[in-house]
């Protein structure tokens, strides 16, 4: 079969498109033919050798796959030919994979294989976020940055469906656009964002802030939350750096900075994701969540597709298709 290989960490343009052995499935295994299979910014790091859960090359990219059931073990309530999701360590942007049963998810008939791409890593990542780690009540005020971008598109979305006020945070026309359509009340541009929340909220300051970007707009954020609960919560670091905290400030205002670390809990905890899915499942079918594809891509393209998320230019999910 064919997959995309990182054969060295030299960046996106070095991954290759090879011919490996498919897969063998153990007993506990789905074995999917993939359709789609989403780009995410942990894939750029992986091609650097740069993730936390770093993998020796060769290894084939990916997370998160959307597809075809071949073979499902007898106890579980796949059948051949179910259309599903699955979320990976690694492996996806492949013509077949072998996924655990406890992490392969049934797909809506309300979209196609390349919207059910954009699900797994992106929409599960940002209900943890707000659900498990931000306490998120309805009625809340929840800024979210790099809001047209695959996390932050998820959680513009989720947010708003479950009764918050949104205020996106972009960095241009098109992307606060996109922010708009898809369900923020207000946009801030990320030059001045600080003084757009004051003026939103008359100086209170948000409930809930949403941060997979880091880098040097971290302490501007945490002058954003509301004292006495504000919530900032801290999903990744596109922007490169890693900030640090003073924590003399969250004693100071009774702010709370919590990470959100949803891979741990969901590959280890069978249950956790099905959970999730649960949740999510009723708002596809209500329309009130509907992932935007921004880009596709062939396999044989994919150093191209991870271009895109490198450099940030992503409006909604890139996949790759097969």
């Amino acid at each position: 079969m064919r997959a995309v290989q990182v054969l060295g960490f030299d960046g996106p343009a070095a991954v290759r498109c090879r011919e490996v052995a498919e897969p063998v499935a153990g007993p506990h295994d789905v074995v999917i033919e993939v359709r789609a299979a989403g780009v995410a910014f942990p894939d750029v790091l992986h091609t650097r050798g740069l993730y936390q859960n770093r993998f020796e090359p060769p290894f084939t990219l990916g997370g998160e796959v959307a597809g075809v059931v071949r073979s499902a073990p007898a106890s579980s309530a796949l059948e051949p030919g179910d259309r599903v999701v699955a979320l990976m360590q690694s492996g996806a942007y492949a013509e077949v994979v072998a996924v655990p049963t406890h992490l392969v998810l049934p797909l809506p008939d309300e979209l196609d294989f390349a919207e059910g791409a954009c699900l797994p890593v992106n929409y599960l990542t940002a209900h943890f976020t707000l659900h498990e780690r931000g306490g998120l009540r309805p009625g809340e005020t929840v800024l979210v940055h790099g809001a047209s971008g695959g996390v932050g598109s998820a959680t513009v979305q989720l947010a708003a469906a479950h009764g918050a006020r949104v205020i996106a945070v972009t960095s241009t026309p098109e992307k606060a656009d996109l922010a708009r359509r898809l369900g923020a009340d207000d946009v801030a541009d990320v030059a001045d964002f600080r003084s757009r929340v004051v003026e939103l909220t008359g100086g209170r300051g948000v409930d809930v802030l949403v941060d997979p970007v880091g880098g040097d707009r971290f302490t501007d954020s945490l002058r954003c939350l509301r004292p006495r609960g504000g919530r900032l919560l801290v999903v990744g670091f596109t922007a490169g750096e890693i900030p640090t905290v003073k924590v003399n400030r969250l004693l100071l205002t009774n702010t709370d900075v919590r990470g959100v670390g949803w891979g741990a809990p969901a590959f280890a905890e069978p249950g956790v994701v099905t959970g999730q899915w649960s949740d999510i499942v009723p708002l596809i079918r209500q329309g009130a969540v509907a992932p935007v594809v921004g880009a596709t891509f062939p396999l044989d393209r994919a150093a191209e597709a991870l271009a895109v998320v490198d450099e940030r230019r992503a409006l909604g999910k890139v996949v790759v298709q097969l």
